[in-house]
């Protein structure tokens, strides 16, 4: 299989895609920062879609948070009650990471948005947006994520599969000021 050259052709590509399938002028994109605001600003602009961001956060376990307890965004918990069991962490310890990372997600979506309020979703196709999954790999995740949703496109589910990274050919890191600048084009 083939790499996307960069974020951006996934992007037009992801556009294409989801231009087949979607009335572009009912729909939102919203873009997880960073990488996922490259691709979902190529998609907006296909369609002639606003842009906006979801921010998820993962909740991390104690002493060790890059093991995903589970994670949240604005209005949304979900966590793996079984870890959380196994691991015996405390109520007191959830609360806290869980309102932590709460804290990081407003401050997150003030600064990429730089004081606009969130596009408004409500009677419109939304559409998310990310450059990639890599929690459980793509072929795992597929599945997963089809039953959450009501139209699922994926460009590809390459194996092996390592990192998300791997399969661009330019994978770089995303600056906040670039999410900025993407956004402030088209958030509205």
């Amino acid at each position: 299989m083939r790499a996307f050259a960069d974020r951006g052709e996934a992007g037009r590509l992801l556009g294409d895609a989801v231009a087949e399938r979607v009335d572009g002028e009912a729909a939102v994109v919203l873009a997880i920062p960073r990488g996922g605001v490259v691709v979902g600003a190529q998609v907006a602009a296909r369609l002639g879609a606003p842009l906006d961001v979801a921010i998820p956060r993962k909740v991390g376990a104690p002493g060790n948070p890059e093991l995903g307890l589970g994670a949240i965004a604005p209005g949304v918990r979900v966590l793996d009650e079984r870890m959380i069991r196994d691991l015996r962490v405390s109520d007191d310890y959830l609360e806290r990471e869980i309102a932590a990372q709460e804290a990081e997600i407003e401050r997150r979506a003030a600064a990429y948005r730089g004081g606009r309020p969130p596009v408004e979703v409500q009677g419109r196709t939304v559409i998310v947006v990310d450059d990639g999954v890599a929690t459980g790999g793509p072929v795992q995740a597929v599945p997963q994520l089809a039953r959450e949703v009501d139209d699922l496109v994926v460009l590809a589910t390459p194996q092996p599969f390592y990192a998300v990274g791997q399969w661009y050919d330019r994978f770089d890191q995303v600056r906040d000021d670039e999410v900025v600048a993407l956004l402030s084009g088209s958030v509205g």
